[in-house]
């Protein structure tokens, strides 16, 4: 047999297995349940269907014509904050009303195989690699007309920077793999300072973005870590301080795990009503176009949520091979489904001076990001999740900013992040069409400020002596917190 005619069998062969690939990819599963019944509080949750090929669903970014915006809710408006940036993607407003914004990527990867090499051609699909412009740029509106006229670049040089905050004077931004401190002042035009290392974080990874929220006491600094792997694929080593929330004290500089089992936390806010830290996370994938939900939940300090071995609570993911730590016994349910395959990233409260009306003034705005891997898809858009007076998450999400998905499957651009502006609007960053998009209630006034739910505390009623022990009667009521 002729060189020619192998090469041609050898080519044959390829072609016939890369095209069965495809048909196994593109045909994936189908979801079966209607996203109410996968959202909320008590989402249902499908029986899981081990997938060797993820099922794939990627909408094609084609960008928004002109004159073009996303479908507000009824009594918003939206109209375009800044555009023409190079992929926008976390949003920080600073006290004087200047907004910060990252214009990030991945970092780059080398190697990664023919898996890495399939998962980059899908993410390029979806508009997400590409090189990193590795900046922060500060926007500002000067004439209060909802639009920044000034666009300054603060910060460049840096490595896939997405985490932002400030307090007194330093400007904290979080690489990939690193969390930096920067002298800046409130109205300047850029940042000149050498950078003050606060802490190394692991590596980029298959979750790479690092979010960072600052205490209201302004003493601590917590930082949002992501998993590597879907469920520690390459050993439980490689997710060494990663798929977790990471606490800092930023006067000694040390740091301890505030919380863990979170396969890929985003978006960080404290909650008005009771101080508490809240995180939106993205779960696993590989079981089903129905499982497993994204969450927005609380986080108690040494809380654990079970990745890669437990999720929703109880239920055994059977594909990891590594034994279980004693404290699976121990694992928190999320508080809230925001539905599988979602990609929920950033998160912010209602709080006092946001102008979005009284609909939208006590719960809390998520943008999700969209699938890539569910059919249909789902996401693309920014929800709001109604908290009730006590502070909990009731209801299904609400659309607030939806149209970024088009009817023949493509996307407009997709919803990274929310911000409250100075004035009261939401801004939202649509980060493949390179816009920050603003969304306002005409003639709303800024809400008052919610008040924090207290409770009396219980009296030190409790001796122990022997085999004996007093305890008060109260001891054992509950008490209902004062709003």
């Amino acid at each position: 047999m002729s060189i020619l005619k192998k090469l041609g069998i050898a080519l044959l062969v390829l072609v016939v297995i890369l095209a069965i690939f495809a048909f196994v990819v593109t045909r994936g599963d189908t979801a079966e349940l209607p996203m109410d019944e996968v959202t909320g509080t008590d989402p249902t949750l499908d029986e899981p269907d081990a997938e060797t090929f993820p099922t794939v669903a990627i909408a094609d970014p084609v960008g928004w014509a002109e004159g073009e915006t996303p479908d507000a809710a009824g009594g918003l408006s939206v109209d375009r904050f800044a555009d023409g940036l190079d992929h926008p993607r976390t949003l920080y407003a600073l006290p004087n009303g200047d907004i910060l914004v990252s214009l990030t990527r991945s970092p780059s990867k080398g190697g990664g195989g023919i898996m890495g090499w399939i998962a980059d051609k899908l993410m390029s699909k979806a508009g997400a690699t590409g090189p990193s412009a590795n900046q922060v740029v500060l926007l500002r509106d000067n004439d209060g007309d909802g639009r920044a006229e000034i666009r300054r670049v603060l910060i460049d040089e840096l490595d896939s920077p997405s985490g932002l905050a400030w307090s007194d004077g330093t400007l904290y931004v979080a690489n990939h793999d690193e969390v930096l401190a920067f002298q800046y002042d409130l109205g300047g035009s850029s940042v000149t300072s050498e950078p003050r290392k606060i802490t190394d974080l692991a590596a980029a990874g298959g979750h790479w973005m690092r979010n960072l929220e600052l205490h209201p006491d302004g003493d601590r600094l917590y930082v949002a870590v992501g998993s590597d792997t879907n469920i520690a694929d390459k050993g439980m080593e490689a997710e060494e301080g990663r798929a977790l929330i990471w606490e800092i004290d930023l006067e000694t500089g040390s740091r301890r795990q505030f919380a863990g089992g979170l396969r890929n936390p985003n978006g960080l806010d404290f909650s008005p009503w009771s101080g508490e830290l809240w995180t939106t996370v993205n779960e696993r994938d590989m079981l089903g176009s129905d499982l497993v939900p994204d969450y927005l939940t609380n986080v108690p300090v040494g809380a654990q949520y079970g990745w890669p071995w437990v999720y929703w609570g109880d239920n055994y993911d059977r594909r990891v091979d590594y034994p279980a730590p004693q404290y699976i016994s121990y694992v928190r349910r999320p508080e809230y489904s925001l539905g599988p395959h979602v990609a929920a990233l950033g998160l912010v409260f209602s709080k006092g001076g946001a102008a979005l009306g009284e609909r939208f003034s006590s719960g809390a705005f998520i943008a999700r990001h969209g699938s890539w891997n569910r059919k249909p898809p789902s996401g693309y858009d920014v929800v709001y999740v109604p908290f009730d007076d006590r502070g909990n998450p009731v209801g299904r999400p609400i659309p607030v900013l939806d149209g970024f998905l088009k009817d023949n499957g493509d996307t407009r651009g997709r919803p990274t992040w929310v911000e409250w502006a100075g004035d009261g609007s939401l801004l939202v960053s649509d980060d493949t069409a390179g816009i920050i998009w603003r969304v306002s209630a005409p003639g709303a006034e800024p809400q008052s400020d919610i008040g924090s739910i207290s409770g009396r505390r219980l009296p030190p009623q409790r001796e122990l002596r022997g085999q004996e022990a007093s305890f008060g009667e109260d001891d054992y009521a509950r008490i209902v917190p004062e709003s």
